[in-house]
């Protein structure tokens, strides 16, 4: 073979060079950057380079107000929103919304006094704080918290204005705030307004939240300085239609979350920005009655980088109905042009646009808002302006301006926006509400969290979900009030398991989801870890209550300790108390205790309340009572004790039983009782994952 001479080399390299040059434009170089692009790209809120110094984002920016959240649902993030938006309508306040975890507090005594910082907060769980929140709350409650200009007071300079998110069936109520709060007073923050509470467990979280600002904003106002003008809209996004482009262009999302799910290219780590899609390995019905449904899903993780620990929740992805998504899509008058591919840019450079662009009006609304929801006073009272016709307009201001009224028209109905709009305007289309008002404020649709059922032990590439399909039928609906993901997962199940055309109820759901993703029964997907946990010791003595679909994370455990008895450990007491209505229709894993049973022996009892069996209701509560000597004396000996289920009933009088049954076991009186309970929840020996 001839060898190559030196200018040969030089050719032939330049060919290549040429070639792949030509092969790669578009994709490695030469790439045109859409200026309305929003990909959240790296599916994370913290980017590269961006400032974690609060003084300094706010000089940058030229803002006077600052309004963190702490949020895990999204309502805590919604409420910081629309204080921002109100700030700035009616007081002319610079107002910007921050994340709690993508900024440091050690420089809060830096803040200039003609400046204040507002705090959402949201209480997660048992008193803790919520997962963006957690390094504040560290920081903030630390007894040793330094700061850089070491003042004393060390935060005399700091103005601030609280509102927390709670529960009141739980025990530690509101106590993110209240604790925030404490601190913040004793390093000597000056409070604007009284410190806000809402209060989801009694149902009167957002007229607490209405009751509260407007005092709130008389003391500021007071405070800093403001006149308070007419508040008039003004956008925070712009919507850009892109004539340019499809549904079928490949830059433009039709629901995926991110830019790597976008190029097909998916991967961990998998959490709340970034979802797997996994695939339900199976799925069936637990019920055996006609007017109610109850799912067993498996989730397999396989492929994934996911893993979970027994006891943990794994959270699920909705998309809203078609049936609902038509509603909305109709009642704006934008039927005809839900495929536009629209471009979503922030006008003010600390807003976020909560999901990527470009991207349709049908995506929009099918997998980034909750559409579905009960819509709030406050917001009906804002979209006023936009009504079709005067009797319209009117309506919708009473709507808003009296509680009582809202109250009987709207909200004992759970009617969304879409319906509230169809009724008032009597069938006319509203073309006249800016769609930025919908971004601004509809909460952006919110991953579902279910309690996993299996164990990590016996299949740690396998979650479990049990979940009750939600079906409430309200006075004066003509429909029941639906779940979004419950329902959404009966369809996938429908489907799996052979339906032609799987519509629960009437519901129709985009099952192979965007560009056909999700086909083959797929489900997007992420885990959260929790503190519901087993005793490291196997043979410590545990005690579960969980009736209904309670009973999930207790099948969780239980499948747990058979699979350690079958490795060979030895296993302690295992109780389990369930409840039902009949043991013909909801009797869910009968055949499952009864394996625990073989394997455990002894050391597994399931003891039963069927609620409607008898001539009287009967409830696990009950049931508890009845072993009112065999339950101290496991206690005695350290026993584990676990609550799942509705916390604002059954939750409270297993907790209020509990201490009874101390008290007459042990012959002291119940104040003292109580307090054990009490300790025993400190020292996590009482645990509950519970729901309102």
């Amino acid at each position: 073979m001839a060898e190559l001479d030196t200018l040969d080399l030089v050719v032939l390299a330049a060919i290549l060079f040429g070639t792949v040059a030509y092969f790669t434009k578009g994709k490695l170089w030469g790439v045109t950057k859409d200026p309305y692009a929003s990909s959240l790209a790296h599916a994370s809120s913290a980017k590269a380079g961006k400032t974690r110094n609060i003084v300094e984002k706010m000089e940058e920016q030229g803002k006077n107000c600052i309004i963190f959240y702490g949020s895990q649902t999204g309502t805590a993030e919604d409420y910081a929103s629309r204080l921002a938006k109100e700030g700035k309508s009616r007081f002319g306040l610079e107002t910007m919304v921050a994340d709690l975890e993508e900024y440091d507090f050690d420089n809060l005594d830096t803040i200039p006094d003609d400046k204040v910082v507002f705090f959402v907060l949201a209480t997660y769980g048992e008193g803790e704080p919520t997962d963006n929140a957690v390094d504040f709350y560290e920081f903030i409650t630390n007894e040793d918290v330094n700061f850089t200009e070491g003042n004393e007071p060390a935060l005399g300079n700091l103005n601030y204005v609280t509102f927390g998110l709670g529960n009141n069936t739980y025990e530690h109520y509101n106590s993110m705030v209240r604790n925030v709060d404490k601190a913040l007073q004793k390093l000597g923050a000056h409070r604007i307004g009284d410190a806000g509470e809402g209060d989801d467990g009694a149902g009167t979280m957002e007229e607490d939240f209405l009751a509260w600002k407007e005092p709130m904003w008389k003391a500021l106002a007071e405070r800093m300085g403001l006149e308070e003008r007419e508040a008039v809209y003004e956008p925070v996004f712009s919507i850009v239609e892109r004539e340019g482009l499809t549904k079928e262009s490949p830059e433009v999302y039709l629901g995926e979350p991110n830019k790597m799910h976008l190029d097909g290219t998916a991967k961990g780590p998998f959490n709340a920005h970034n979802p797997y899609i996994a695939p339900i390995a199976q799925s069936y019905e637990l019920f055996s009655v006609k007017d109610r449904n109850c799912l067993h899903m498996d989730i397999d993780i396989s492929a994934s980088n996911l893993n979970y620990q027994t006891g943990d929740h794994i959270a699920v992805w909705p998309t809203n109905p078609g049936e609902e998504v038509d509603r909305f899509m109709n009642v704006l008058g934008l039927s005809e042009k839900r495929h536009t591919v629209v471009s979503i840019k922030a006008l003010e450079p600390t807003a976020k646009v909560p999901f990527p662009t470009p991207t349709t009006y049908d995506a929009i609304v099918r997998y980034h808002m909750e559409i579905c929801a009960p819509v709030s006073r406050q917001f009906l009272a804002q979209l006023a302006a936009f009504a079709p016709d005067a009797e319209a307009r009117a309506e919708m201001t009473k709507l808003g301006a009296e509680k009582d009224y809202f109250h009987e028209k709207i909200s004992l109905h759970h009617l969304n926006i879409a319906r509230v709009l169809d009724i008032v305007g009597k069938g006319q289309k509203w073309t006249n509400i800016p769609f930025s008002a919908f971004i601004e404020g509809i909460t952006k649709l919110q991953p579902r969290y279910y309690s996993i059922s299996s164990s990590s032990l016996e299949q740690p590439k396998k979650i479990s979900i049990t979940a009750v399909v939600e079906s409430t039928q309200l006075p004066g609906r003509d429909d029941p009030f639906r779940g979004v993901a419950t329902n959404y997962l009966l369809a996938l199940k429908q489907k799996q398991n052979g339906e032609p055309e799987p519509c629960p109820f009437g519901l129709s759901y985009e099952l192979t989801g965007p560009r056909n993703k999700y086909d083959g029964i797929h489900i997007p997907v992420h885990v959260r870890h929790s503190n519901f946990k087993l005793p490291s010791d196997p043979s410590k003595p545990i005690i579960c209550i969980g009736p209904g679909t309670g009973v999930a994370p207790m099948r969780g455990f239980i499948r747990e300790r058979v699979q350690q008895a079958k490795n060979g450990e030895k296993v302690g007491k295992t109780l389990l108390f369930f409840g039902c209505r009949k043991s013909t229709e909801d009797f869910m894993y009968k055949n499952e205790w009864q394996e625990a049973k073989e394997i455990l022996g002894d050391n597994f009892e399931l003891i039963t309340a069927f609620s409607r069996e008898g001539p009287k209701k009967v409830y696990v509560q009950h049931r508890l009572k009845e072993r009112a000597e065999e339950i101290n004396q496991l206690l005695e000996q350290k026993a584990y004790f676990y609550v799942c289920g509705d916390a604002a009933n059954m939750a409270r009088e297993v907790n209020t039983v509990l201490g009874q049954i101390i008290s007459e076991q042990r012959g002291i009186p119940e104040a003292k009782a109580e307090e054990i309970v009490k300790n025993m929840r400190s020292s996590n020996q009482y645990q509950e994952d519970v729901w309102s």
